[in-house]
């Protein structure tokens, strides 16, 4: 199963817990998660279902390319880290 991770910025707005989830795609194993951790998914996808602007998502490192379907692939030892993406200067 993909583990999947929570920025410790993230943690201080929406109480969310890392966890393992199964699915092929970004879409699948999020679903996973937010089913188990409510409020957490209209924290990180719009009402549409695309990724929120403020929020960044990475597969083993790499920052997903489908921000509206989430249809990135995701392994069985895939990590997957949800961040709220920070500005300023």
């Amino acid at each position: 199963m993909a583990r999947v991770f929570f920025t410790a910025n993230l943690r201080r707005h929406v109480d969310c817990q890392s966890m393992e989830a199964e699915g092929a795609t970004v879409r699948e194993v999020l679903a996973k998660v937010f089913a188990s951790q409510v409020g957490l998914g209209t924290y990180v996808l719009d009402d549409q279902g695309g990724l929120r602007k403020h929020m960044t998502i990475l597969v083993d490192g790499t920052r997903i390319s489908d921000i509206e379907k989430l249809t990135d692939p995701v392994t069985e030892t895939s990590e997957v880290w949800v961040m709220q993406a920070l500005s300023g200067g």
